[in-house]
């Protein structure tokens, strides 16, 4: 199947998940083009796509020199971020959506260079995932308190299971996090719900997801 059939298929199943239960949001693909050649990100973008995903530095850094005549396009960083490699991030991308902790937000505020960033939160308490404890809603509101960084969101991975309930729970508890932040947090609240991938965006989308993150949907299996 063609990428632009999988793209037409990615938008319908969007669409059907919203009317499902009546939900307007505006849900934004974000093409995960990891281990991808360039080649996909300029497919991606002939077909309208504007945000593309990455999670390796050292991939982007050799990737991105191809880059001419997309603008518009925003380049988002949804891997874990080292410290060392602050600097070549905020270089790279346009957005660091996997933001895990108070010192990691601390870290890129220091470095004066506006930016928006998502919160990563471990939604699913699976061991070998980033981000922050549910429950450090003072952390997550301190992190989004910062100077030069915009936070506007969180963003969560599902857990490693097939069982709807868990899924479903994993995404509801990152919407009510947003909204308890909401409740407590002066000035711009966050809007943006990055949740849901290849194999369950659809449920991401009905506890509120504003931006899916697809590769093997969009691209086939690596």
């Amino acid at each position: 199947m063609s990428l632009s059939s999988n793209f037409e298929k990615i938008v319908g199943r969007i669409e059907e998940s919203k009317q499902k239960l009546g939900l307007n949001q505006s849900v934004q693909i974000i093409a995960v083009t990891k281990t991808h050649p360039f080649s996909f990100i300029k497919e991606s973008y002939v077909l309208g796509i504007r945000s593309i995903g990455e999670n390796r530095i050292q991939e982007a850094s050799e990737k991105f020199e191809s880059f001419a005549n997309m603008p518009n396009l925003t380049k988002r960083f949804i891997g874990h971020l080292q410290s060392n490699k602050i600097n070549k991030c905020l270089d790279l991308f346009n957005t660091i959506d996997s933001v895990d902790s108070v010192n990691l937000a601390q870290k890129i505020d220091s470095k004066g260079k506006n930016i928006q960033i998502l919160l990563e939160v471990n939604t699913s308490g699976e061991a070998q995932k980033h981000g922050f404890n549910p429950n450090d809603i003072e952390g997550m509101i301190e992190a989004a308190n910062t100077q030069n960084i915009s936070v506007h969101g969180l963003m969560t991975v599902g857990p490693l299971t097939q069982n709807e309930k868990k899924i479903r729970e994993s995404f509801a508890l990152l919407r009510r996090i947003k909204e308890k932040i909401n409740t407590q947090k002066s000035g711009n609240k966050l809007t943006e719900l990055s949740m849901g991938m290849s194999g369950d965006f659809e449920v991401a989308i009905e506890e509120g997801s504003t931006m899916v993150r697809v590769g093997s949907a969009l691209f086939g299996n690596r």
